[in-house]
Parts: structure tokens; sequence; C-alpha cells
């Protein structure tokens, strides 16, 4: 009996050093000299990017060395000078991209909204109105992002270059791309979204639409034939 409660108290003993020191790991105070500014740091240019040393030193156990000086200069503000921190720069290792290449850690063009705070604040509240290869074409960033919670990167994968205007600089943003599962038809595809060949006037949007959306009077004239939806 004596033995079993003397078992039962050295148990309970080992539990609570166990507790307590995994408390103790848990509360480690924050050492800036160890880990790098507390603060996150937050870039503006070229678009507003949050920075947390925290995540990258403390919590995943990265040297001060794994970045600074090789990739970022140990100065505030020193990469923001330098307007090379672009997401192409990223793309080819350069910079977060010398780690963030899928397999290190997640890649550049995924998880947006990991650097990226207020990244469906940073999409266009305008629709975009693209007329090549035909006029009066709309789609609406919101009613993607904040109506159906996509992501950025569910378009901005390779499917659209985040470049205004990227999309019609080629001859390929055609309808049967589209069937081909390219662009939109990647979801709309009758499965994902409706299919690209059904509900034409949910993006074309006609003449009147045009109107709307650029401003145009409409009136009849030389710029007449220019206010046609393509057809």
């Amino acid at each position: 009996m004596m033995q079993n409660r003397i078992i039962t108290i050295v148990a309970i003993l080992l539990a609570g050093f166990s507790f307590l020191a995994t408390n103790s790991i848990a509360a480690e105070a924050y050492d800036e000299d160890s880990y790098g500014p507390e603060a996150p740091i937050v870039w503006e240019k070229p678009t507003k990017v949050t920075f947390t040393h925290k995540i990258h030193t403390m919590d995943s156990g990265l040297a001060c060395d794994a970045c600074h000086d090789e990739l970022f200069t140990m100065e505030a503000g020193a990469v923001l000078t330098t307007g090379k921190m672009t997401m192409t720069a990223m793309a080819e290792g350069k910079f977060c991209g010398s780690c963030h290449d899928g397999n290190t850690a997640f890649a550049t063009n995924s998880q947006c909204s990991s650097c990226h705070m207020d990244v469906k604040e940073l999409a266009p509240e305008a629709p975009i109105v693209w007329t090549k290869p035909v006029k009066a074409v709309v789609f609406y960033h919101k009613s993607h992002t904040e109506d159906f919670g996509l992501e950025c990167e569910a378009c901005h994968d390779g499917t659209f270059a985040m470049e205004k205007g990227a999309a019609e600089k080629t001859d390929n943003f055609t309808m049967q791309a589209l069937y081909d599962g390219k662009y939109c038809g990647k979801c709309h595809d009758g499965a994902t979204a409706f299919a690209s060949n059904t509900r034409c006037n949910t993006c074309h949007v006609g003449v009147k639409g045009y109107k709307r959306m650029t401003g145009n009077d409409g009136a009849h004239g030389k710029d007449h034939q220019d206010t046609q939806a393509g057809h």
C-alpha cells in the first residue's frame, strides 16, 4: 500500500515538473538581440507587405545569417531603395524566394495573405473591362474574392499575370482557350463554376453595359462601331 502511494506521489511530482518546464518554454521572453526586432516590418513598396522576425527566428529556428546580409542588408528600409524586390525576383530565387520556393517553404505565388495581410483590399475595386479580342467583357474581383472566397493565387498562379492588360497583350485569350481549360476556363468548366459557353451575358455585358463601364455615350457616329460587343 505504502509503495503504491509513493509511486503515485512521484508520478504527480513528475507531471508537475513537466508542466512547469513546458510552460516555461512557452513563456520564453522575446529577445530582440537573439531574434531580431519584435515589431513587424511593413513594407509599402512595391505594395504593402508585412514581415515578422518572430515567425522566422524564434518560431521556425532560423538564424539571422539565414537572410542577413546575403539576401537582405541589415538596415531598415534598405531593400525598398533598390526597387528590386519584386514578385519576379522572388520567383527567380532572390529575396524571400530563396526559401519560399515551394520546397523549403510555401512558394511566393501561394498563401498570399500570409504576407499581404490586407490582400483582398489590394484587388481593384473597379471592374476590369476587357476590349480584346471583343469589347464589353467585364470581370469583378470582388465577386470572386469576397463573395466566393477565392484567394489571389486561385487565378494569379500562372493563369493570369498580375499585370493590367497582360491577357489582352497576347492573341491567346480566346473562347477556344477557355474551352480548353485556360484562363477563366480553368474554373468555368461546368463543374467548378458555370461553363464558359453558358450564361454569356454574365461576362459579356453588351453595348449598354460597355457604355456604363466606360462612360462612352455611344452616340451614333465614328465611335459607334467601337461600342459594339464584337458581334
